[in-house]
């Protein structure tokens, strides 16, 4: 039974990671996809857990060959998501996540448009900064342009399937966990692996 490509989108603080680590904890038949990028290595990162780690040349290379369902320069740098890579996770069965925006979003629909998008929304705007400040890292400045991306990010939602609202964890960790649940139970995937039954229930 082939699996179904999900891809979720979020603004910065909603808690995407964070419930995306969660799910795939709680349920062994979904993975994460794993992004392709030029850029360096960074300590205790590893080849093929983190990202796969190419050159620029190997990089756009795999653009002219077609593989990636999407990709995007961030300042000098190069990210992506192999087509063949997720193919392969797909025909394993594997439900498979793209942890990607809106942009990414929209390439991945166009060359799958059976893709399942799910968005996740903060539960309000102070809700938001208060996630964002409460790191102590950031200075003003930084939160500001983060606040004004994070609108941005957001006035994209309804190009979205789902809409999961993260103010209280384990109740969007289960909302996010019963639409993957629902997807396994649409007919062509329930005809997939229950054929031979199905099937039996019309025999004389």
């Amino acid at each position: 039974m082939k699996g179904s490509l999900f891809v979720v989108s979020a603004p910065s603080g909603a808690g995407k990671t964070s419930l995306v680590a969660k799910l795939i904890e709680k349920d062994p038949a979904i993975v994460v996809s794993i992004s392709s990028t030029t850029r360096d290595k960074r300590p205790g990162e590893e080849n093929g857990v983190n990202y796969h780690f190419l050159s620029v040349d190997e990089f756009q290379q795999r653009i002219e060959q077609g593989d990636f369902l999407e990709h995007a320069q961030v300042f000098d740098n190069f990210y992506g998501t192999s087509k063949s890579s997720v193919e392969k996770q797909l025909g394993a069965g594997k439900d498979v996540i793209l942890e990607i925006d809106w942009q990414g979003a929209q390439q991945v629909r166009k060359l799958m448009p059976e893709t399942i998008s799910i968005f996740i929304l903060p539960p309000s705007k102070q809700e938001l900064r208060r996630r964002l400040t409460g790191r102590g890292t950031d200075s003003e400045e930084i939160i500001e342009r983060r606040m004004a991306d994070a609108e941005s990010e957001m006035s994209h939602y309804a190009e979205f399937d789902y809409i999961v609202i993260n103010n209280n964890f384990d109740i969007a960790l289960e909302e996010l966990n019963s639409i993957f649940k629902a997807q396994r139970l649409t007919q062509q995937r329930q005809y997939s692996s229950h054929k031979n039954l199905i099937h039996g229930l019309f025999e004389n």
